[in-house]
């Protein structure tokens, strides 16, 4: 890029400069935009965007569009009004145009792993010429830029090569004394968004969208969930409570029948009332908009309790006959004489509070969709502990599998169980057999039990394990379920099955069964659902040899 021997330099295509970005990524597998040709000569000002990027560093990511690339400097203590700082910056590859909004996580394992936010964004001018390229190409770049947090004229200038593997080009970067200089203005007094009003944490664990380098530019742009679906509203739930033990709820744009709704289902909490059937039917239609996406298009296993969890429940699977005729259902071509012919499949939320009513204190979906029932979707993780396994126990394999999986380039999420174990859910690109991922897993597992076999046993049976930890890849089955995320479970306090962030395995207040269907709707208010990107079903599992 430099100029050689007093000669303007020759300009790259835009292929030939993000040639090292494409280098440094693989793009089966990160979210990141892998570029497109470049668009020169669109209407309007350039544009320039800085990114708080915690990777395996917090640093920011200032970006300006110059020829159809985003010409990009790292910034570790990113930039400031403050005129008498100097900030190093690290001239960085070159972005594509794509990326100049990505806010998102970038996987584990990937260059750059972590989570980005928009930090500012804005339009921007050159300062003192009109090639703003050879600038750059000369070591000194002064840019006018019009942001929401950042305004006034910053200078970059070349300093030297760092003495990295990558010998990439420090920077100096400052903010002239202009008038709008600021003395004292730190980046970090300013952490949120100015694309979603969000931090870099809030993000993090609940991403709004997902890049698919593997789709054209204009696709890229994927949604994580359906974030259309809305909870019930205030009136509708004042008319629930209005009811007396049986009535008609119009919720969802559906009418349902509900019954026995003072009948106490889950002891609760120490000093605190039961929870009654109205109470979790309530439950049921406020985390509906979060949990039916990961039941929908698949058949539902019910584990009912007419009588409440304090009584012995029994799994229900067949559709009854009085089930209402706007609920989707399945009718499985394979049944033999005597199995279940006909499923449930929750595909909308007045469905969730349907199954509510009919006494299933328990959601088990397939892991298949019923258009093609022999190909997973998800690769399952399941640490089942044995009753000489200690929490700490189970949050140790957990991490152990949580390094695997980085290590592998491979996206998990995990949830506790509301029980005693914890569960990973790794999402993968229909075409695997359920013998291909069982295969997968156990490999996987028992490479992990090799590291700690005091912990593991692989006895079949549970009396054969000497109370010891399974890891139990058998669960990657037709027809063989692991609890939804955010299904209550038939225990006392109504525990649930709780999607968590991998961090959160440090947190030593973490317990298995420590979300109840009355705290879990605050977390997930305050923190979003760190497991939405399960939804997204786009990873090929590598091999393990």
């Amino acid at each position: 890029m430099p100029a050689r021997d007093g000669q303007r330099p020759a300009r790259a295509t835009t292929g030939e400069r993000l040639a090292r970005y494409r280098e440094k990524r693989e793009f089966e597998r990160t979210p990141e935009p892998a570029g497109e040709a470049a668009r020169r000569g669109e209407p309007g000002a350039a544009r320039f965007v800085v990114q708080r990027h915690r990777a395996s560093r917090l640093h920011y990511d200032l970006r300006f569009e110059i020829d159809g690339v985003l010409v990009s400097w790292a910034v570790p203590k990113g930039p400031t009004l403050d005129p008498t700082v100097r900030r190093m910056a690290v001239h960085v590859e070159d972005h594509p145009i794509d990326y100049i909004d990505f806010e998102g996580v970038i996987p584990a394992g990937e260059y750059g792993g972590g989570d980005v936010i928009v930090w500012d964004a804005g339009t921007w001018e050159p300062h003192g010429t009109g090639d703003p390229f050879a600038a750059v190409a000369a070591g000194e770049l002064h840019a006018e830029v019009h942001g929401q947090k950042l305004h006034g004229r910053l200078v970059l200038v070349r300093r030297g090569r760092s003495a990295d593997r990558d010998g990439k080009d420090e920077w100096v970067l400052l903010h002239k004394h202009d008038e709008y200089a600021v003395q004292g203005w730190d980046p970090e007094d300013h952490p949120l968004s100015v694309l979603s009003g969000r931090t870099n944490d809030q993000v993090k664990a609940d991403p709004d969208r997902l890049w698919r380098s593997d789709l054209p530019a204009g696709e890229a742009s994927v949604a994580l969930r359906p974030r259309a679906l809305a909870g019930p509203g205030e009136d509708e739930l004042l008319a629930l409570d209005a009811l007396g033990d049986s009535g008609t709820w119009d919720v969802f744009g559906r009418r349902l029948r509900l019954t026995n709704l003072d009948k106490q289902l889950f002891p609760g909490p120490a000093g605190e009332a039961a929870i009654t059937k109205r109470e979790f039917i309530r439950y049921a239609a406020q985390v509906a908009p979060t949990a039916v996406p990961y039941l929908a298009g698949r058949a539902l296993n019910m584990h009912r309790y007419p009588n409440g969890a304090g009584e012995k429940g029994f799994w229900h699977k067949q559709l009854p006959k009085h089930a209402p005729e706007w609920i989707t259902r399945w009718d499985n071509p394979e049944a033999d004489p005597g199995e279940t012919s006909t499923y449930l499949v929750v595909d909308e939320p007045a469905s969730l509070v349907w199954v509510a009513n009919f006494g299933a204190l328990e959601w088990h979906a397939w892991t298949s969709l019923t258009d093609e029932p022999h190909l997973p979707t998800y690769a399952l993780l399941d640490l089942d502990p044995g009753p000489s396994t200690t929490w700490a126990d189970v949050v140790l394999l957990a991490r152990l599998h949580r390094d695997a999986l980085r290590h592998l380039g491979v996206r998990g999420y995990p949830k506790v169980t509301g029980q005693r174990g914890i569960q990973v859910w790794v999402p993968i690109s229909r075409g695997p057999t359920f013998s291909d991922t069982r295969a997968w897993v156990e490999q996987l597992s028992k490479a992990v039990g090799k590291v700690v076999p005091e912990l593991v046993s692989w006895k079949w049976g549970k009396h054969e394990r000497g109370g010891l930890a399974r890891l139990d890849y058998t669960q990657n089955a037709i027809n063989k379920t692991l609890v939804a995320p955010y299904s209550p479970r038939a225990a006392p306090r109504a525990p649930v099955s709780a999607p968590i962030d991998w961090d959160e395995l440090d947190d030593t207040t973490l317990r298995p069964d420590g979300f109840t269907v009355r705290t879990v709707l605050e977390r997930v208010a305050a923190r979003g659902d760190p497991f939405s990107g399960a939804l997204i079903a786009d990873q090929t599992l590598p091999p393990l040899d």
